[in-house]
């Protein structure tokens, strides 16, 4: 009867997912119950049990091959669910139903195998809230509110400069205050609360403000209503102020240094420091990947490189990796240092340690630093010498007077290639100095010998250093805003540096016309920079970013490079020898002046360079040198050229380009009509011929923005023109990147929407959501899609990496 059991017991597993086989039903034997059989008959028993047998073993492989295919099936992917489906999220439904790998809302979503939620959902949200929050706190509670904030802000509104006397163990400071606030609006939210005090104060523009209780028990009262109290979304800290005077080690250990301020990555070996980079921007990568599938039109089919993105990891694109700086230590030829006061009330050239916003004004020395240069310290501690004696004051952003604000300290190296091993001082030949001053207030006569010995101290200082520092101009900077950010077209005075010869002091004639600019090199091409002009920190790495940036663009004879936010003309002068022309546009006069300089030294001729917005011209100048006429095209190129730069000035025509102290920014708009203007007459004069053909086979674009990323109409430009087919995009700052990526990159919508404009209400809207909604009123054009992407090390040390994408279409 075993046989039967097995029978019995098995039967019923085959039958779950096919019928019984067709010989069972014909054979009596196998169907027949084997109780029926008649014992005595030994053959047919044997038979019996040898169909049994066989039975048994088919039966167990059945069984086994079933089980095998149900784990295919039942075994989920560790990534299983633990996305929502943005199908089910546009539509309410999706085509794939329980099959769907995605989740089809928040209650089947499943956390992902590295323990974190699908960034997108309500609880990916919600951690992400908190782990911001606990950064901010985090950071907080590493900034000193000192009484000298309480002073400054009491000097301001007191008059006259007079500053109260307070209890400081009776003072609390509220953080997360409304930065539009002021002290009226600190007093009444106050009085709302029902909270009695004796003062309040709060400046507009800080996050943080003051108050003072007339006694102890007001103090508990009052910390216990305003303590995590909600204002503006935001929740309300309570921090102790401290005295002007504290001791210094309690100090550090609350305040982090200069070194943890301006190069947080310090701790970490260079490798680990690449590999987190890498991460971060594989991290951009799937930001843009998820963004590009929300802002895709409903009913349309989603991008190929959007539904592909899974099969990559969900990066929008393949990630080639990230290229190392050759120099890790003292890479930078251009420091800022600030000019304030330290922890200790000291007069301070160094770093800032935390944002103004946050109330935090004190200024370390450049301590242990490792990107900045041998040279670069030498002389921050040289001016720093100068003006601890100096009759001027050092400037105050809380009272908005002082006299010292910045130093700049640009270095412009040799040629050739470097190494760690070398000696820094070794590798620079020219040193370019920059002091910023406010000169609001000050008597010209004092200042005029104020800047002598300023001169002098730096000069003397070159000369004492071992080896001795290069010192090859000297600038000053005359600002007054209150950031140290200083406009373009800010006036600059050059001094004459004094030099000694046999023991007498002799001062060396500096030309302003000539003398205002060091050189520095890249890919064996000499550039000349002006004191405000852009030019990469990291020369030795931007020469592998150019390059990598040329050999994606696929550039050639006949190509016509774009190079957008161009600065002093690095890549496109450097990428010049293998494309037929080459268009910058740079809206710092003095960068361009820069840029046209560096073509003559160099014996460029293929490079124009327009100052203006690029915003402003881009799109009348791909018009201009893409959409010729049959007459122009059979012109010799340069003759076309030569009818291009009669239509457009060049930057000497429009300002005198050595006076760079003291030519201002023509505006943009003037340049912008005489560009249409120009287009308008060659339209007409050539009206009867109506079919145009292009000047150039290929055309490229690559752009270079600040961190802030492109303006929307060079975006529009840049995606809106048909010959435009391939896009390089090197970016310091890849948020800026992925927001740019999305309009340009998402499908065009039916109906362009124009009139929704109910997001910029908003508050704390996201650039990438900013753009999904700018890119529904995109006119209709062929989108880019990305096609890879590189990180490139041009910061070691810091938390910033530049990346390149080449985006085509």
């Amino acid at each position: 009867m075993e046989t039967s059991s097995i029978e019995i017991n098995e039967l019923p597993l085959a039958t779950k997912t096919q019928t019984p086989p067709a010989s069972v039903e014909p054979i009596p034997m196998e169907t027949s119950s084997i109780d029926e059989l008649p014992s005595s008959d030994s053959n047919a028993t044997d038979n019996i049990e040898a169909v049994g047998e066989k039975r048994k073993r088919a039966d167990e492989d059945e069984k086994t091959n079933l089980e095998s295919s149900d784990t295919k099936i039942t075994t989920p992917s560790p990534w299983w669910k633990t996305s929502l489906c943005s199908y089910f999220r546009r539509e309410a439904s999706c085509s794939h139903g329980n099959e769907c790998k995605y989740a089809h809302g928040e209650a089947e979503l499943r956390m992902k195998p590295d323990n974190t939620w699908d960034p997108t959902s309500e609880r990916g949200k919600k951690a992400k809230a908190m782990k911001m929050s606990e950064h901010e706190e985090k950071e907080e509670d590493e900034v000193l509110f000192t009484e000298q904030m309480m002073e400054s802000i009491d000097g301001d509104e007191g008059g006259g400069g007079s500053v109260s006397v307070v209890d400081l163990s009776l003072s609390k400071c509220l953080v997360h205050l409304p930065n539009k606030w002021q002290s009226d609006e600190l007093k009444k939210f106050l009085g709302e609360q029902g909270v009695l005090y004796k003062s309040a104060k709060k400046r507009r523009g800080m996050i943080v403000g003051f108050v003072t209780f007339e006694n102890a028990e007001q103090l508990q009262s009052g910390v216990e209503i305003l303590d995590g109290k909600t204002v503006n979304s935001s929740n309300l800290k309570i921090a102790d102020v401290l005295p002007r005077t504290f001791d210094k080690n309690d100090a550090r250990k609350s305040v982090k240094s200069a070194r943890d301020a301006v190069t947080p990555l310090a701790y970490l070996s260079y490798a680990d420091q690449l590999e987190q980079k890498k991460t971060s921007i594989g991290q951009m990568l799937k930001k843009l990947a998820r963004n590009a599938r929300k802002a895709c039109p409903n009913g349309n089919s989603l991008p190929q490189w959007v539904l592909t993105s899974r099969d990559r990891g969900g990066l929008a694109c393949n990630l080639e990796g990230i290229i190392e700086s050759p120099i890790t230590n003292g890479y930078r030829n251009k420091c800022e240092f600030s000019v304030g006061l330290s922890l200790q009330g000291k007069p301070t050239v160094g770093f800032s340690l935390g944002s103004f916003c946050a109330g935090v004004t004190a200024v370390e020395e450049p301590v242990d630093c490792p990107n900045v240069s041998k040279i670069a310290s030498q002389y921050a501690s040289i001016f720093q010498k100068f003006i601890e004696n100096s009759k001027f004051q050092v400037w105050n952003r809380f009272q908005h007077s002082g006299f010292w604000r910045q130093l700049t300290v640009r270095e412009g190296r040799k040629p050739g290639v470097f190494s760690n091993d070398e000696d820094a001082i070794t590798r620079i030949a020219e040193v370019m100095l920059m002091v910023q001053v406010c000169l609001t207030g000050s008597d010209e006569a004092e200042v005029a010998t104020e800047f002598e010995e300023l001169a002098k101290a730096f000069a003397e200082g070159a000369r004492a250093s071992s080896p001795t520092l290069p010192l090859t101009v000297l600038v000053v900077q005359n600002h007054s805003g209150i950031s140290n950010v200083a406009p373009p077209d800010a006036p600059l005075q050059v001094l004459a540096i004094p030099i000694s010869d046999n023991g007498t002091d002799q001062e060396q004639t500096t030309n302003v016309l000539t003398e205002a600019r060091i050189h520095d090199h890249i890919n064996n091409l000499r550039f000349s920079i002006s004191p405000t002009a852009f030019f990469q920190v990291n020369t030795v790495t931007a020469e592998k970013l150019y390059s990598i940036a040329g050999d994606w663009a696929d550039l050639g004879p006949d190509t016509l490079l774009f190079d957008v936010c161009c600065g002093t003309g690095t890549i496109g002068l450097t990428l010049a020898h293998r494309v037929g022309m080459v268009i910058g546009i740079e809206m710092n006069a003095s960068a361009v002046a820069d840029a046209e300089r560096n073509a003559t030294i160099n014996g460029i001729s293929n490079c124009k360079f327009i100052c203006s917005k690029a915003e402003d011209v881009m799109s009348s100048l791909l018009k201009q040198y893409l959409d010729v006429t049959q007459m122009e095209e059979a012109k010799p190129l340069s003759n076309a050229n030569d009818d291009l730069n009669k239509q457009i000035p060049s930057t000497e025509e429009m300002t005198n380009s050595e006076h760079v102290a003291d030519q201002n920014l023509p505006p943009s708009n003037t340049r912008v009509e005489e560009l249409q203007d120009n287009e308008q007459k060659d339209s007409s004069s050539l009206e009867p011929e109506k079919t145009t053909k292009p000047q150039f086979k290929n055309v490229v674009a690559i752009v270079d923005p600040p961190r802030s990323g492109l303006h929307p109409a060079v975006i529009k430009a840049l995606r809106t023109h048909p010959r435009l087919k391939r896009l390089v995009y090197i970016s310091c700052n890849p948020e800026t990147l992925v927001a740019n990526a999305i309009e340009l990159c998402t499908p065009s919508f039916d109906e362009p929407d124009r009139g929704n404009k109910n997001y910029r209400g908003r508050k704390k809207i996201g650039i990438a959501a900013l753009a999904r909604h700018r890119a529904k009123s995109m006119p209709t054009s062929e989108a880019f899609r990305p096609v890879k992407a590189m990180a490139v090390d041009l910061f070691p040390h810091t938390d910033h990496c530049e990346m390149v994408m080449l985006l085509e279409r």
